[in-house]
């Protein structure tokens, strides 16, 4: 397999349905694990201006994003869907040219692993953050992590794509994610 680096001026972070209803069905601990990685990637991607897109499946009946995640984001505008994956016409269009998509979110083995496999049908380069990502079934979380890097995916860390991106220390940038990844 080809060697990757992420480049700041090609990277985008797609957050994919982390939502209250969705969330309250995921183990507690497990949750906040996610969350917490998951918001180091949304200060992170903040600090190095990239691209923010988040997609909430059916909110209607899975409620709006997490509230501690729509503290990090901000103002966003969510791209609401009914189709599993968030390879959808209004995300392809925000992330434009930029073709490498970190995704973070729920769950790995349904919306995150139709994400990474359209998304990589489509010529991008999905990077999924395996720290950000779960399912309500450890085995599902398993299998989807593995359908994914088999669908095109690379695993990565949620500190691994920011520090990716950083390529040095000893910036304004540099301190902003390293508070952001503590």
């Amino acid at each position: 397999m080809p060697t990757f680096r992420l480049k700041k001026d090609q990277a985008s972070l797609l957050v994919v349905d982390i939502q209250e209803r969705l969330c309250g069905a995921m183990e507690r601990d497990a949750l906040d694990r996610m969350l917490n990685r998951t918001n180091a990637a949304i200060e992170g991607s903040k600090a190095l201006e990239l691209p923010i897109i988040v997609t909430e499946q059916y909110p209607k009946g899975l409620g709006p994003t997490h509230s501690l995640v729509k503290m990090r984001l901000g103002s966003y505008s969510a791209v609401e869907k009914i189709d599993f994956t968030a390879c959808v016409p209004d995300v392809a269009s925000r992330l434009g040219e930029r073709k490498q998509v970190i995704i973070v979110g729920m769950e790995t083995h349904v919306c995150v692993f139709q994400t990474v496999r359209d998304l990589a049908e489509k010529g991008f380069t999905p990077l999924l953050c395996a720290d950000a990502v779960m399912s309500r079934n450890p085995e599902d979380r398993r299998v989807g992590l593995e359908m994914c890097r088999e669908a095109g995916a690379h695993i990565i860390t949620v500190e691994a794509a920011l520090f990716d991106l950083l390529g040095c220390a000893g910036t304004p940038e540099f301190k902003k994610v390293s508070a952001a990844v503590r």
